[in-house]
This record gives C-alpha cells, sequence and structure tokens, in this order.
C-alpha cells in the first residue's frame, strides 16, 4: 500500500462524526488563524449524507463560533457529488484511489482543494484559494472519533 488509503466508496468512509483541526494562512498579510471543532455526517432520508461542522474559529487573536453544511450526495461508483446546503453544486469527491484533487470556481477566485485519505480513520484536505484580492491557505486534519 502506498502513501493514500483508497476508499471504494466515500459515504460509507465519511458516514460518521470527526475531529477537525483546520490551519488558515494569508500568504498575502502573513495573517494565521485556525478552526477547532467537529464534522459529522449523517444520514439524509433524501440519500447522502448532511454534513456539519461546526466549532471555534480563531483569527488574529480573536475567538468566534464557526459553522457550515454541505450535502454529499450519492455519485457513480463509491464516488461523492458535495454541494452547498442551498443545493448549489461545490465538486465531485472521488476517494478510490485515495487521493482527489478539485476545483471550484467563485467570481473571480478559484478554489482548488486536495483530498488525501491517510487511513481508516484519518484524512486531510489542503484548500488552496487564488484570486485578485485572495491567496490563501486552508490545511485540515480530520480524525475520526471512536
Amino acid at each position: 500500500m502506498g502513501e493514500f488509503w483508497p476508499v471504494p466508496d466515500v459515504l460509507t468512509y465519511l458516514a460518521g462524526r470527526w475531529r477537525v483541526t483546520r490551519s488558515v494562512r494569508d500568504l498575502a498579510s502573513g495573517a494565521e488563524g485556525e478552526f477547532t471543532g467537529t464534522t459529522e455526517f449523517r444520514a439524509q432520508e433524501s440519500g447522502g449524507l448532511l454534513h456539519h461542522e461546526s466549532g471555534t474559529f480563531v483569527w488574529q487573536g480573536v475567538a468566534r463560533p464557526a459553522e457550515r453544511t454541505l450535502r454529499f450526495l450519492p455519485g457513480p461508483s463509491g464516488t461523492a457529488d458535495v454541494r452547498f446546503a442551498d443545493g448549489r453544486p461545490f465538486h465531485g469527491l472521488d476517494l478510490t484511489s485515495g487521493r482527489h484533487t478539485a476545483d471550484h470556481p467563485c467570481s473571480a477566485d478559484l478554489y482548488r482543494g486536495e483530498f488525501t485519505v491517510l487511513d481508516a480513520d484519518h484524512w486531510r484536505t489542503v484548500w488552496h484559494v487564488r484570486g485578485p484580492a485572495k491567496d490563501l491557505v486552508l490545511s485540515t486534519g480530520y480524525a475520526r472519533e471512536g
């Protein structure tokens, strides 16, 4: 087995509760922040998983509550179609090789996410956000809660 841990069905793998730690770096200004909290992926009656993340985001020394919701819908052959809470498309997710790269254009910005599965209980994402007013790196580690 290589550096990546293949996942035959992304929805089955993600289901449950995860501890989350995210670092946020603004490469232009040098500012840094950190999010800590939990993410829960729970089954929706209509199919797929509802992803709800909540915790505390500290930016330049100021702590604030933070949360977001996404929908992970079943895709072909064990993949997922990730959507924002309001149903707008976000990105596809195919972890059958243990690694996936996704792009999401947002106005003049481009979000590029790299997803890596480390083992049965750990995965990570690194999002690079670039645009006229943004140059960010968001690195997130996920650890399954028992």
